[in-house]
This record gives C-alpha cells, sequence and structure tokens, in this order.
C-alpha cells in the first residue's frame, strides 16, 4: 500500500531487471497477480477439469493465461501511457451511473469472494489443524485467517506483503507441481495434451468445461489490481512497460503451471464430482493418500499445505487490494483533495473498507461453501467480458486518443476472443 515509497519513474523505465535488483523486486507484480488469482476454486476446477476431460486440454491452461496475460498487459498500456487506471479512464468516457453500477458490483463480489475466501481457508487449515467438528473448524480457522491477514498487512504495509505472497506462491508451486509428478503421469500424453488442441465430447459438455478451465486459470476482477501494484514499484509511465511485460509473462508461466499439474492430478484420482472448490482439496489429499502407494502419505500432506496456501495468498491478495479499488472508484475525499494526491487512497478510508471486508463476510460462513462458490463464480464471470470489451473501447475515447494509446492488430485480435468466449461462458453461467 501506500507506506512504501516507489522508486522514481527513472528508475522504474530502466527497467529494474538489468539494473540488477532482487528477483522479486523484478517480477513482484506478476507474482502478485499469480497468487491472488490461483485460489481453492481454481485448484478444484482444473482437478474437475482433468477428471472429466482427461490430459487432452492441458494446452487450455496455456491459452487461459494467455488471454489473462493480455487483458494485464492492456491494463498497464493504458495506465503507463495515460497516468490513470482503467476503471477511472472508463468512468471518465460514461455517463456516472456506470460508476454507481459498477461500484455496486465489486461491493457484491468483495462479500461473495471474501466469504468463499474464508470458508476455503477454513477448510484447508481444518485438514492441516483439526478443531473439533468440520464445521465449527471451518468457521474458526476462516475467522482467525481473516483477522491475522488484516493485522499483517497494517503491520506490514506493501513490503511485508509482497513478501508473505512470494512465500505463499513458492510453497503453492513447489508442493503442487512435486505431487502431480509423484503422480506418475504419462509424460508423452502430457506432451500431446500440452500441444495439440483437442476438446472431449464428454457427454456434450466437453465445450463448456473448456471453456470453464480457460477462465478459470488466473484471476478475475483481482485483476484490476495490478494497477496499484506497478504504481507501488514506482512504474508511471511507457518506459516500464516492458518490465511490466516481463513479470506479467512470469506470473502467468506460474499460473498456467497449477493449472496444467491440476488436470494432471484430477485426471489420476478418483473424483466426487458433487464436490467443489475446499471440499473437493480435501478430498483429493485423502484420495492422494490412498492411491500414491509409497508416496502418498507425503504427497497428500504436501498437497494440503499447498491449497492452504493456495487460499490464503488469495486472501491476502485481495483483503490488500480491493479497498484501493474502492477508494478509487468513490468520489475523492476532503483530504486528498487538500493535499492534491489524487493517486493513493485516504488512509482513513482505505482501512475502514479493509476491516468491513475482513469481517462482514464471516456472515456466510456458516453457510455451504459450494453455495458461496457458486455466487462468486457468477459474479467472477461477468467481469472478464467487461473487462475485455473496455479495453477495445479505451483506445477510442478522447483521453485514449490524447495519450496515443492503442490496440494493435495482435492485441485487439486476442481481446475480441476473449470478450466472445468469456461472454458466452458468462451468459451460461447466469442463465443456469
Amino acid at each position: 500500500m501506500c507506506q512504501s515509497d516507489p522508486a522514481t519513474p527513472t528508475e522504474a523505465g530502466e527497467s529494474t531487471i538489468t539494473r540488477g535488483r532482487s528477483w522479486l523486486d523484478a517480477i513482484g507484480p506478476g507474482i502478485l497477480v499469480a497468487a491472488t488469482g490461483v485460489g481453492a476454486g481454481d485448484l478444484a476446477g482444473g482437478a474437475l477439469a482433468g477428471a472429466r476431460l482427461k490430459l487432452t486440454v492441458l494446452w487450455v491452461c496455456l491459452v487461459g493465461a494467455a488471454l489473462k496475460y493480455v487483458l494485464c498487459e492492456g491494463l498497464a498500456r493504458w495506465q503507463l501511457s495515460t497516468g490513470t487506471s482503467v476503471a477511472d479512464g472508463v468512468f471518465r468516457s460514461t455517463h456516472p451511473l456506470v460508476r454507481t453500477g459498477f461500484l455496486l458490483y465489486v461491493a457484491a463480489w468483495s462479500f461473495c469472494i471474501g466469504g468463499m475466501l474464508m470458508s476455503a481457508g477454513g477448510e484447508c487449515a481444518q485438514a492441516i489443524l483439526p478443531i473439533g467438528d468440520a464445521s465449527f473448524g471451518r468457521i474458526v480457522h476462516g475467522s482467525l485467517q481473516s483477522l491475522v491477514a488484516i493485522v499483517l498487512l497494517r503491520l506490514g504495509g506493501f513490503r511485508l506483503f509482497e513478501r508473505m505472497m512470494a512465500v505463499c506462491i513458492g510453497v503453492m508451486f513447489f508442493t503442487v507441481v512435486l505431487v502431480a509428478a509423484l503422480s506418475a503421469p504419462d509424460w508423452a500424453e502430457v506432451m500431446r495434451g500440452l500441444v495439440i488442441p483437442s476438446v472431449p465430447h464428454a457427454d456434450g459438455k466437453g465445450v463448456a468445461w473448456t471453456l470453464t478451465l480457460m477462465a478459470g486459470v488466473g484471476g478475475t476482477l483481482t485483476m484490476l489490481c495490478y494497477g496499484s501494484w506497478i504504481r507501488e514499484k514506482g512504474r508511471v509511465d511507457i518506459s516500464a512497460m516492458r518490465a511490466c511485460r516481463i513479470d506479467l509473462a512470469a506470473g502467468y508461466l506460474m499460473t498456467a503451471a497449477f493449472g496444467v499439474c491440476m488436470v494432471i492430478l484430477g485426471s489420476r484420482l478418483p473424483i466426487d464430482q458433487g464436490l467443489k472448490g475446499a471440499n473437493l482439496i480435501t478430498q483429493l489429499s485423502i484420495d492422494m493418500q490412498q492411491q500414491l502407494g509409497e508416496f502418498g502419505m507425503v504427497a497428500s500432506w504436501m498437497f494440503r499445505i499447498g491449497a492452504w496456501g493456495a487460499v490464503f495468498s488469495s486472501l491476502l491478495g485481495v483483503w490488500q487490494s480491493i479497498p484501493e479499488l474502492i477508494c478509487e472508484m468513490l468520489p475523492k475525499s476532503e483530504t486528498a483533495s487538500a493535499t492534491g494526491n489524487n493517486q493513493l487512497p485516504d488512509r482513513r478510508r482505505y482501512n475502514t473498507i479493509q476491516l468491513l471486508l475482513g469481517i462482514v463476510p464471516v456472515f456466510l460462513l456458516p453457510f455451504s461453501l459450494a453455495k458461496v462458490q457458486l455466487v462468486a463464480g457468477v459474479t467472477g464471470a461477468i467481469f472478464l467480458p467487461m473487462f475485455a470489451l473496455a479495453l477495445l473501447l479505451l483506445g477510442y475515447t478522447a483521453l485514449g486518443k490524447q495519450n496515443g494509446f492503442r490496440n494493435g492488430p495482435f492485441s485487439t485480435g486476442v481481446l475480441t476472443i476473449s470478450l466472445l468466449l468469456f461472454g458466452f461462458l458468462a451468459a451460461q453461467r447466469f442463465l443456469t
């Protein structure tokens, strides 16, 4: 957040990578995108897709990550070209009701995703350290993790947040990749699934499951938070675009790797098709213990820890970034107006929103995790086509033309494909 001292525009423009800084300074924002975007729902979605479609859809993880890369790259180009966020650019070019409507949408999404993350985090932690019966333990663990996340973010600011996220994604990456390797897949089949596009029939549901997997690779609304993270790193003009492309490539390569590994695991283990999210993650860890022979016990516990790391990193990312996003959409406070600082949110307002986000969703914990995940999934799916459409249209706005923002033929093509694919999936989820 705004406690850190960002680098100067010159430093950012000369690229932190070529100046010999640490790897975390170089690819930090991309790591945050990956760590926030991969949660229990994404892991479970990959496993279910693997169970239904097997290894033939591994290529979908690569395509899904590539589409999200182009969306985030467009966000970075807009912000570095114009000096304002994508959301602010849209609001300047549309009726004031659009800002109000989007703010209500973000508030609803935040409530749902907050409840889902707290519930999923509680479920994963209960699988590692049981407290009473499963339902009670999930509520206790979920509530405690939310409070711990708020305290850590308040005490350590952005620098501690960035390092905690790096640790979480390191645990996620090491455990999930290793467990996938221990499951002894057919590596020739894995390579075919990665390079030869194919969509199984799957009783007529192959296309729907393929699109669901593609949309589930990476985040949804949290992608907007990449703008605040690159601002924290001092990237404020177009000269920093190369650094953004590099860290986004690193982040989405990790995201694709998680998706591939979960599809592999799903294809190797018996899966209860009625389970979702963290409930499925817990059952997968039990199945590993029973199915993977002498490595079963080790793989099971590694996977539980990795799954918890995935959920807790998502919770940290949402708790840190969404309050700032909401602050940007609210009318400027008297403090910001008096200081002339319209780039960073008012601290008191940010803290209040963060506290509400960390506490109010606790009321969703007694409800079924599957139901909460369903609502969160629908609200999140609606955002992706809106994001693609906004990036396509911003180049035609007065602010975009004035600052030279435009999408080339490749970006325009990929954004159009994203709009069509994610729009179809959003409509399907909303109607069903």
